[in-house]
C-alpha cells in the first residue's frame, strides 16, 4: 500500500469516481454535500485553486514561480451569510510550515472568506 507525505490513505467515491486525499476529507465531502442539499450551504466546490503570488521577476532578472493554494472545499454558508474556505486537516499537516505560509498569504489576500480548518 502507497502512502502518501503524511500517511493519509486516499479514499475514492464510488459515486462520482472521485479520489479523495484521506478518509477524513471524503467524509467531510459527503457532509458537505448533504449540507447542500439540506440548503444549508450553496455553491459548494473542491479543490479550487487561488492566487497567492503572481510569477515576478526579482531584481537580477530571474523568473519566480507563483504560489497557489488549493482549498479542499469552498462554499457559501447560508446562516454566516458568507463564503467559507474550507481545508480538511490531521494535527500533523496544520504544523506544515509550507501550509502554514500558505494559509497566512491566504488570509491576507482573500478577506472575504472564512478560512476553516476541520
Amino acid at each position: 500500500m502507497k502512502f502518501s507525505k503524511y500517511r493519509a490513505i486516499k479514499s475514492k467515491d464510488f459515486t462520482t469516481g472521485k479520489v479523495f486525499h484521506s478518509k477524513k476529507e471524503h467524509k467531510r465531502a459527503l457532509d458537505l454535500r448533504i449540507l447542500e442539499k439540506k440548503g444549508d450551504i450553496s455553491d459548494l466546490q473542491e479543490q479550487r485553486k487561488f492566487q497567492l503570488l503572481e510569477t515576478f521577476k526579482d531584481s537580477q532578472g530571474v523568473t519566480e514561480r507563483g504560489i497557489t493554494y488549493c482549498a479542499d472545499f469552498v462554499y457559501f454558508d447560508r446562516k454566516k451569510g458568507m463564503a467559507v474556505v474550507e481545508d480538511v486537516k490531521s494535527p500533523i499537516t496544520k504544523e506544515d510550515s509550507t501550509y502554514i505560509i500558505k494559509r497566512k498569504l491566504f488570509k491576507v489576500r482573500y478577506p472575504e472568506f472564512i478560512f476553516l480548518e476541520t
